[in-house]
């Protein structure tokens, strides 16, 4: 389980805070929506979570004990809005591979399973896929770090209706054994999972039901 107690942020660029008090609980297995409109701090609280901000004040427990920012970035995996645009491998293979020491064929195989290409060829260049496929890889980069929590930003953002629901059977998939916190601007396109649902509004967090489409 992932707590977050009263975390408050404001980095130095902004006049006000960008969160207040913001408590929340992401348990394994049970996908976590957070929604809100554009500037309502989605993004800030997913680079909180993962280690990449830090807050001003809060607390943040992993399996009931506190944990820090440099742990939370090691356990994390983010994967940002439009990731495709950023793929800089010069094919999937490639791809995967960044960041990486040592990566088997076992451990590439085993991550493309998960998200539904074991058949893809792996000396394309991740451009020659479909949009599908790029959110799924960009999902696969991040399941060959073996995270723990995996935060997703606007995964379904700019994709067609069928693409979409392959997006979210693939979330539901995956989230069985993982802390699956995703950030939205369209919480009803998710009715179809078991989820927990917030949404973030003039800074603050609160928990909402999932509206019907």
């Amino acid at each position: 389980m992932l707590e977050l107690k009263k975390i408050c942020y404001h980095p130095a660029t902004a006049e006000e805070p960008v969160l207040q008090e913001i408590s929340l609980i992401a348990r394994l297995g049970t996908p976590l929506i957070i929604s809100g409109p554009s500037g309502s701090g989605k993004t800030s609280l997913i680079e909180i979570i993962s280690g990449l901000s830090k807050p001003q004040k809060g607390i943040i427990t992993f399996r009931g004990e506190k944990i820090k920012a440099s742990k939370r970035r090691s356990i994390s995996g983010v994967v940002f809005q439009f990731p495709e645009r950023h793929f800089i491998g010069l094919n999937v293979l490639q791809e995967l591979r960044l960041g990486h020491r040592r990566l088997s064929h076992e451990e590439i195989y085993a991550a493309l399973k998960r998200v539904g290409l074991s058949n893809i060829n792996i000396k394309k260049t991740p451009e020659e896929l479909s949009g599908g496929q790029q959110r799924r890889l960009s999902i696969a980069v991040q399941l060959t770090r073996n995270p723990e929590i995996l935060l997703l930003d606007e995964p379904t953002a700019g994709l067609d209706w069928s693409v979409k629901d392959e997006i979210i059977k693939l979330i539901k998939q995956i989230s069985s054994n993982i802390i699956l916190i995703i950030v939205t601007h369209e919480p009803q396109i998710f009715k179809s999972i078991n989820v927990s649902s917030y949404q973030l509004r003039n800074r603050r967090l609160k928990r909402m039901p999932l509206q019907e489409p």
